[in-house]
């Protein structure tokens, strides 16, 4: 497994991101097993809302998230799926850890993550900002 992700707290997905990230991770199960299977299983621990109920402050698809890590570096990231993951303008693909780690978190809480070389890193959420909805490609 490469997340870390936030496993002790519970994370808040809407059901319609619900259904288009299981099937997404089922989708990469022969490509990328360790990222889709992280990603399925925060399918399965999720709480999953309908879209009018979900608050402002929980990462989903689209939403653009301000972080910090503990040496206080900032940055800010876009969540999208696979296809429009473009590293350069900042959109992080759900299927990479820190993607997995900040789908349903909410401002405030801090998620971590594997990085490629293993070393385990974190970063706290100061700020969630939804964007128009996008649909899987």
């Amino acid at each position: 497994m490469h997340a870390a992700t936030q496993s002790r707290s519970t994370i808040l997905v809407s059901a319609a991101d619900h259904d288009r990230l299981s099937n997404l991770a089922r989708a990469f199960l022969d490509r990328v097993p360790d990222m889709a299977e992280d990603l399925l299983a925060e399918m399965d621990r999720a709480r999953v809302s309908a879209e009018a109920a979900m608050p402002a402050d929980v990462v989903r698809m689209g939403s653009m998230v301000t972080l910090h890590d503990p040496e206080g570096s900032v940055q800010r990231v876009t969540l999208v799926f696979p296809a429009e993951a473009d590293i350069a303008e900042k959109r992080v693909s759900v299927l990479t850890p820190l993607g997995t780690a900040l789908i349903g978190a909410r401002a405030g809480s801090t998620v971590s993550w594997r990085s490629r070389d293993s070393r385990v890193l974190s970063a706290t959420i100061d700020a969630v900002e939804q964007t128009s909805p996008r649909r899987a490609p």
